[in-house]
């Protein structure tokens, strides 16, 4: 059953010139396995403009409630190359408290957007 699902999209640029003049920026978004590759080399600014897309739909997907923590959701990538959404702390709590037992994401940029989508099931 479906609980729920969140869509969002975030301009490339925007996102880059937002990391930019705000110093630690990335860290209070991203853990540091999101901000590597699998190589351990940096990941690119549209690969983490579409992973905090991700982690806007998955708030919306829980129903938007104030209080998530950015860093206790977590979207690695499988070496197939499919994302993998891990939650812990105050996002497990309130997936735990609407029956999500399993998510499914999707991520894309082109043409200066990123864009991610977040299926809640229970």
């Amino acid at each position: 059953m479906i609980v729920g699902i969140g869509i969002d999209v975030a301009e490339i640029n925007r996102f880059e010139a937002a990391l930019a003049r705000t110093p630690g920026m990335a860290e209070r978004l991203f853990t540091p396995t999101e901000l590597l590759l699998p190589s351990g080399d940096p990941r690119g600014t549209a690969s983490l403009a579409a992973r905090f897309a991700a982690k806007e739909a998955l708030a919306k997907s829980l129903g938007a409630p104030s209080g998530l923590h950015w860093l206790d959701a977590e979207i690695t990538t499988t070496p197939a190359g499919q994302p993998l959404l891990t939650v812990t702390g105050t996002v497990a709590a309130r997936a735990a408290t609407l029956g999500v037992r399993t998510w499914h994401v999707s991520l894309s940029h082109d043409a200066g957007i990123a864009s991610a989508v977040v299926i809640a099931e229970g």
